[in-house]
């Protein structure tokens, strides 16, 4: 669903048109979609896995998206990325509850609309949380329950439903995929019963993963058309394996696996070696619809929702070293080593790889007003009056900032800070202490980032505290 060029969709079409005709011969129902009622909750984690994220988006009818999950893509494009989102799509994404909006039952719907001077709008959302990789030697496994457009035939033209991941890099840059990889879970044009899944790397055009085209595969939804019932759309990223794998699947009978001996073990170490965001669009138009027909026209009936009834993200296994760190229930030592990609919230986080000792990851793209939340920390009985950070700058000349600590709440009073300035080199690192007021009890713990200026100032790896 992105690239710079906007060359993307029509190689993933010529893709689409050969894995369709190949998807055709199978059996059309391999596995009875479920008849479940359209608000059926998320389910319940089978043993050995623990579920990471979810939204089941229950709320009011005509409310928006819980934005402590969620952030609104809006415009054109990304800021300073790409024309019409790097695809040829002709819509404007928007925040309006016409477009993005819960429907009182437990479900998203996002719609696309057209004004009386035949301008397209609609809605996308990505996930604030940029770490959903599995441990190594472990499984991570993305899921959603959807129902694509109920619309067919000539109304259903330039339709194009997705549900698919990023990988982290991306945010903030706009301007290096493939290489940073995506995956798509599921993707539908015109209305047709088929569902697409795909992987994107490596370089553009060409490469191991011969984009635009990128390495895909195709079939038609089990049972119930994709559009007139609920499926269960999946993506499993299995680290347990020799070699690594992922694998796509529509209501539990997996079509599509992409491994990593397919390529050269660069191209996936930069497609894999960090974390990964989920997006929820509809977008009208661009390549891949243009591959089937064309982009929207007269006939086009607008205001056909794509409805989600939850989006959930599971992890099993825990490996042992590098991958993300699962945020934890509470109970963090104040005075162990807190690894600062393992927060609960947070917002402008970008999780990336270091090179600090001890490898695993940092959180970057921190600047003013971007904050971070940890869940639980206990202090005990005995105050803590120090607090240390592992921190790396490449700002430039005349950048800086405060790192704050703040305990229960964003809006209380820091206990805590040091001011930091360009270190050399946003992957050099130094250890900074500071003073704090004293704490005892358990507490949720805030890192919080100032500045005068707008601009990246700070990356942070681990922080701890001291009496």
């Amino acid at each position: 669903m992105t690239e710079p060029s906007g060359a993307h969709r029509p190689g993933a079409l010529r893709r689409a048109l050969l894995a369709a005709a190949a998807t055709l011969s199978l059996a059309a129902a391999v596995t009875t979609a479920a008849t479940t009622p359209a608000d059926a909750s998320a389910p319940t984690p089978p043993s050995g896995w623990t579920q990471v994220f979810l939204d089941d988006f229950n709320g009011a009818a005509g409310s928006g998206v819980n934005t402590g999950n969620w952030t609104y893509d809006t415009g054109t494009s990304y800021p300073g990325g790409a024309a019409n989102w790097g695809t040829g799509e002709v819509e404007t994404m928007t925040s309006s509850t016409s477009n993005v909006a819960l429907d009182g039952s437990g479900n998203l719907l996002i719609t696309p609309r057209r004004d009386a001077s035949g301008r397209w709008t609609s809605g996308r959302i990505e996930t604030n949380r940029t770490d959903f990789q599995p441990p190594a030697g472990g499984k991570l496994r993305v899921q959603a329950r959807i129902q694509m457009p109920n619309v067919t035939g000539a109304a259903a033209k330039g339709y194009w439903p997705a549900f698919w991941a990023l990988g982290s890099p991306f945010r903030g840059n706009y301007w290096n995929w493939p290489s940073i990889g995506e995956l798509d879970i599921m993707e539908n044009v015109q209305g047709l019963n088929n569902v697409w899944a795909t992987m994107h790397c490596g370089t553009n055009p060409g490469g191991p993963c011969n984009e635009t085209t990128g390495i895909g595969n195709s079939r038609p939804c089990p049972g119930s058309t994709c559009q007139s019932g609920f499926h269960t759309y999946a993506m499993e990223w299995d680290r347990s394996t020799s070699p690594e794998e992922i694998r796509f699947s529509v209501d539990g009978t997996t079509y599509h696996t992409v491994r990593a001996n397919q390529m050269d073990a660069t191209s996936w170490a930069n497609a894999t070696n960090h974390g990964y965001f989920v997006i929820l669009n509809v977008a009208m138009g661009g390549g891949f619809p243009g591959a089937f027909g064309g982009g929207p026209d007269g006939g086009t009936e607008p205001g056909h929702p794509m409805a989600v009834d939850y989006v959930q993200v599971l992890q099993s296994g825990s490996g042992g070293g590098g991958g993300t760190t699962p945020p934890p229930s509470g109970g963090r030592d104040a005075y162990g080593t807190i690894q600062a990609e393992s927060y609960d919230a947070q917002s402008g986080v970008v999780p990336e790889a270091t090179t600090d000792t001890g490898g695993g990851q940092d959180i970057g793209s921190l600047a003013n007003g971007d904050w971070a939340q940890y869940k639980g920390v206990n202090f005990g009985s005995s105050p803590a009056t120090q607090f240390r950070a592992r921190v790396a700058s490449g700002a430039a000349t005349g950048v800086g900032g405060l790192v704050e600590v703040r305990l229960d709440s964003r809006s209380n009073a820091p206990i805590g800070s040091f001011a930091l300035s360009s270190t050399g080199g946003w992957q050099s690192w130094r250890t900074v202490p500071a003073n704090i007021s004293g704490v005892t009890g358990t507490h949720d713990v805030y890192l919080t980032f100032s500045s005068g200026q707008p601009a990246d100032f700070v990356n942070v790896n681990w922080f701890q505290f001291g009496r």
